[in-house]
């Protein structure tokens, strides 16, 4: 069974890259799951003897590319600092994995790169009124897409992973812990997914090549925004979740755009699949379940048949939400596409290891593929047995 550990390669080297693979085998995990491309934080290190706060670069990639496979195109990556100064990292992880019996998978975030939106504007999600959400790059954009296509490319060149692991391959929501965010009035759930929409050049062109014109959605959601800043707004969180995008049924130009939207992702999906097919196992990782996961124009059924396995992160809830989660999937995927939980190994979401192992159990009750668990350095050494305890059990 597939049980990977997402973890940070600065983590590994602190706390000393065999001891580390060393802990995460005895401790029932099958694999790392290491940042290939990630975006900036601060990060908490309990585990490191060397610091306590790390602050990532924004927006770089951690592999030994010679980035020639980007030449041509308008998106240019930037090497992170740390590969330059561990150029052997990855030789030293494939080879200790290696001799634990241990995979090694990509853990890629793909378009939510804050560095590539402020270089690149125009590659970004416009809401309603225009503005550019530097932090999302759009789906749609022809470049951002040639980008994707060509990271992976250059990844599977340069690293023979089990597996690649894809974050944000899709829109995000309105708030996602920028840089000091202010929000004066306390958006709901559907205000912030009504400014998280996209009408950007690209979305326009895509969509009117396939027959849909989306200016009167936008002018729509615009005018919805309006009402939203003025406090005059009227709806149900509770209804606008429960019925997805049926709540929209009587707004039918907005109705139309988001049925489309959920394309855009698939096909993104698809393109990037030609490209991995053959070379590694492609997962999606999705931050919602299926039922919610149309928030970010994800059809995670369509996306089933463009990858080998979906890994759904379930976050924030208890077992019960967790086994109605994976039962939503039931005769949804694509005939032989894995699904995996993934798992924070953290508190207060977890009062303790007990609570942990329902979720873990109910997991397996419900015939999960797998499991990804966050985050090695992130956590007490003590928290590794939580895992250990719940695949045993």
């Amino acid at each position: 069974m597939y049980a990977s550990m997402w973890s940070y390669p600065w983590d590994l080297l602190d706390c000393g890259l065999e001891k580390s693979l060393d802990e995460m085998k005895e401790n029932g995990l099958t694999g790392v799951s290491m940042i290939t491309s990630y975006h900036a934080g601060r990060f908490l290190c309990i585990r490191s003897p060397k610091r306590k706060i790390y602050f990532p670069e924004d927006g770089v990639i951690y592999y030994p590319s010679d980035l020639t496979r980007f030449r041509g195109l308008k998106i240019q990556p930037k090497k992170g600092a740390f590969i330059q100064e561990h150029p052997d990292f990855w030789d030293r992880l494939f080879s200790a994995a290696a001799e634990r019996d241990m995979t090694v998978s990509g853990w890629t975030v793909c378009l939510h790169n804050t560095r590539i939106g402020m270089a690149y504007p125009d590659v970004c999600v416009r809401n309603a009124y225009g503005d550019t959400v530097y932090y999302n790059q759009c789906p749609s954009n022809p470049d951002a897409r040639a980008y994707m296509a060509a990271l992976l490319d250059d990844l599977l060149s340069c690293l023979p992973l089990y597996a690649v692991e894809l974050e944000s391959m899709n829109f995000m929501g309105h708030a996602h812990e920028f840089h000091h965010e202010k929000d004066g009035i306390g958006l709901t759930a559907l205000q912030d997914f009504l400014f998280s929409l996209c009408f950007c050049p690209s979305c326009a062109e895509r969509a009117k090549k396939e027959g849909l014109d989306i200016l009167p959605a936008q002018r729509q959601v615009r005018a919805w925004l309006d009402e939203i800043c003025a406090g005059t707004m009227k709806g149900s969180d509770r209804e606008f979740l429960a019925s997805g995008i049926e709540y929209f049924r009587d707004s039918p130009a907005v109705y139309e755009y988001l049925k489309w939207r959920s394309t855009v992702v698939t096909s993104l999906m698809k393109e990037v699949h030609q490209v991995t097919s053959g070379r590694t196992r492609l997962f999606f990782l999705s931050l919602l379940a299926n039922t919610s996961s149309w928030l970010f124009g994800v059809d995670l059924s369509s996306i089933s048949a463009e990858c080998e396995g979906i890994v759904m992160c379930s976050y924030d809830c208890d077992e019960n939400q967790t086994r109605r989660d994976i039962r939503g999937f039931e005769g949804k995927l694509a005939p032989g596409t894995k699904l995996m939980v993934g798992m924070r190994c953290f508190t207060p979401e977890y009062a303790d290891g007990d609570a942990f192992a329902r979720k873990v159990r109910v997991s397996l009750e419900e015939k999960a593929d797998g499991f990804n668990f966050y985050n090695y350095g992130l956590i007490p050494e003590s928290r590794l047995s939580w895992i250990r305890n719940s695949l045993k059990a």
